[in-house]
C-alpha cells in the first residue's frame, strides 16, 4: 500500500466498535449509518462473537480493520492470517516482531488483505518498556521496527501520532500509517498515554485515524463521527 493513492476522506476515520456484544455493535452501526465507512473490530467484540460481523460489514460495502494483534509461532500466525484473509477484512494487525511480520506476509498470500504492524502500543511509555525489559525507549523501538516492517513488506504501521512524522521519513509513501489514541480537543485521554487530536495526527502524516470512545460513547455518535471527518477534511486542506 502507498499513500500516493488517494484515500477518501471518510475512509480515513476508522471507528472502533469497542462494545460488549454483537447486538450493541449492530445497534451502533445502525446509528452511525453512512457517516462511517470503516470499522475496527478488536478483542472485546471479536471474543464476544464478533468475527462473523467482518463478513457482514464487508458484504454491506464497509471496510473492516481486524485489530487482532497476532503474535505466535510462525505457522500459527500464517494460518491465522490465511483465515482472516477470507473474511473480507481490509486490515489486520500483527505485532511488529520480525518473525511474526514475515509469517503474516506469507499467510496473506495473494489476497487483498493488508497487514499492519503494531510498533509500540499507544498505552506504553518509556517507563513501561523499561519495566518489560526493553533496552530501547519508545521512539527508538518504534523506528527500529518501522525499518524492519518496510524491509519485510508489510502494508502499514500502527503508531501514535507522536511517531508519525518520524516514521513517514523512514518508510516514505510505501506504508500506510494508522494512528490510534486520537482524542478530539476536550476529550478525556482515558488509558492512552500518547494522544493527538485529529488535526495534529493528519499534520504529522497519519493516513487513517482510529477513534472509539469519543464516537461510540458520545451522546450523538453520528454527530461525533461527522465532526471528526470534517476536522480531517479541514486538516488535509
Amino acid at each position: 500500500m502507498t499513500t500516493a493513492k488517494p484515500i477518501d476522506v471518510r475512509d480515513r476515520l476508522i471507528v472502533g466498535l469497542d462494545l460488549p456484544s454483537v447486538e450493541a455493535a449492530e445497534a451502533m452501526i445502525a446509528r452511525l449509518g453512512d457517516s462511517v465507512t470503516f470499522y475496527k473490530i478488536g478483542y472485546q467484540l471479536a471474543y464476544a462473537g464478533g468475527l462473523p460481523l467482518i463478513r457482514k460489514l464487508a458484504d454491506a460495502g464497509k471496510k473492516v480493520f481486524a485489530d487482532l494483534k497476532l503474535h505466535d509461532i510462525d505457522n500459527t500466525v500464517a494460518r491465522g492470517v490465511e483465515s482472516i484473509a477470507s473474511s473480507g477484512a481490509t486490515f489486520l494487525t500483527v505485532h511488529a516482531y520480525p518473525q511474526t511480520m514475515r509469517a503474516a506476509v506469507d499467510g496473506r498470500g495473494g489476497s487483498a488483505l493488508k497487514i499492519l504492524a503494531v510498533t509500540v502500543l499507544t498505552s506504553f511509555n518509556d517507563a513501561d518498556l523499561q519495566e518489560a525489559g526493553y533496552r530501547l525507549g519508545v521512539s527508538d523501538l518504534v523506528q527500529a521496527r518501522a525499518g524492519q516492517a518496510k524491509a519485510i513488506g508489510v502494508d502499514g504501521l500502527v503508531c501514535s501520532g507522536e511517531e508519525a512524522a518520524r516514521l513517514r521519513r523512514i518508510v516514505g509513501a510505501q506504508l500506510a500509517l494508522v494512528t490510534p489514541g486520537i482524542r478530539p480537543a476536550g476529550s478525556a485521554s482515558g488509558d492512552q498515554k500518547r494522544v493527538m487530536t485529529p488535526t495534529q495526527a493528519i499534520a504529522a502524516g497519519a493516513d487513517y485515524l482510529v477513534v472509539a470512545r469519543p464516537v461510540v460513547a458520545a451522546a450523538d455518535p453520528k454527530a461525533a463521527a461527522e465532526a471528526i471527518v470534517a476536522e480531517i477534511a479541514q486538516a488535509l486542506g
